[in-house]
């Protein structure tokens, strides 16, 4: 898929809210203590490399429906299987025609041709978050309000006050890794080394080759995409990332406010031969009430990693400066008469 023009982002992030079928409204009560993930159940015994830690490597996917929180149409985390077929069906097909006419021409057809909802431990999964129990993402009034009008770009004098991933600098690797969905169109390949791990997304071509360590590197040393280090929590790989962009403080597929004074903790337990659990929260008390947990699995695949093209297909981006000049030279010419 080609670059999104910042219409076109708005009128996502827009459609993939209102996918939510109507969220209800609930109040939070502030706590410090922080959400542990549930232990994987039945215990696996993931096969290990020479040098010992359990092997994540591989190519992991999936097709799902993915909606970040819950709604007041559905308000459980799991459906029976009657049940979540109807509602992936339904939801599919809305944003699938709400795209047809705006975004690039195959996204409908992907939200239309999906496996249903998330499948996670063999359960049909309605939302990611899992924690709070309600499924709300607990946001500070002004942090709801930044993520429900979605990504906006601000300025249009030159390039490199424009997004980033406008520009190609990031996409949807930056952690967390939400989805857009439907993750079909991101896999992610991981390679482990004895003192590295790499997590690479398809969709904007992103490698973060994070290193087994304690510390951060200093904040002049941080990435488009962060500063990560990671660690071995049993068999669960951590990883925390810091020094986030300002420019992608939204994020879109699914709309998230994640701002640069965050901590995003990710964590990746391999579950069975085929499913990899990703759980991950936010740490970021200007735009939470409260600590939050939020998880859905991938599954393993025999499919290759391609090359994501962004630039071939930016046309949007000197077009919208070009406009911008439009703009100053009318404001610069006085009204006739």
């Amino acid at each position: 898929m080609g670059s999104f023009t910042v219409s076109h982002t708005a009128s996502v992030a827009a459609i993939l809210m209102a996918a939510a079928l109507a969220p209800f409204a609930s109040a939070q009560t502030p706590s410090s203590k922080a959400p542990q993930p549930a232990p994987p159940a039945p215990a696996y015994s993931a096969p290990r490399p020479s040098f010992g830690q359990p092997s994540l490597e591989g190519v992991w996917t999936h097709n799902f429906i993915l909606l970040m929180e819950a709604s007041s149409r559905a308000p459980t985390l799991t459906l029976p299987e009657t049940e979540a077929k109807a509602m992936a069906a339904a939801t599919g097909k809305m944003i699938g025609d709400q795209l047809d006419h705006g975004l690039d021409p195959e996204v409908p057809e992907l939200m239309r041709n999906t496996d249903g909802l998330a499948i996670v431990r063999g359960e049909r999964r309605t939302r990611s978050v899992v924690m709070p129990a309600d499924g709300r993402l607990p946001y500070t009034p002004e942090a709801r309000k930044e993520s429900s009008r979605g990504p906006i770009a601000k300025y249009a004098d030159n390039h490199e006050e424009r997004p980033n991933w406008e520009r190609c600098i990031t996409s949807l690797g930056l952690p967390p890794v939400t989805g857009i969905g439907t993750t079909s169109v991101n896999p992610r390949h991981i390679i482990q080394t004895p003192g590295y791990v790499v997590l690479h997304t398809e969709y904007g071509d992103e490698a973060r080759v994070i290193p087994l360590a304690t510390t951060h590197k200093p904040k002049e040393l941080h990435s488009p995409i962060g500063d990560a280090i990671a660690r071995w929590d049993g068999d669960t790989l951590v990883v925390e990332t810091i020094g986030l962009p300002d420019n992608d403080r939204v994020r879109f597929f699914s709309t998230l406010v994640v701002t640069p004074e965050a901590k995003v903790i990710e964590r990746f337990t391999r579950l069975s031969a085929n499913e990899l659990l990703y759980q991950y929260t936010v740490e970021d008390p200007k735009a939470y009430s409260q600590p939050w947990l939020a998880e859905y699995s991938l599954y393993r695949t025999d499919q290759r990693m391609f090359e994501h093209a962004c630039h071939e297909g930016n046309y949007s981006l000197p077009n919208i400066l070009r406009a911008e000049r439009v703009k100053d030279a009318r404001k610069a010419t006085p009204p006739p008469g």
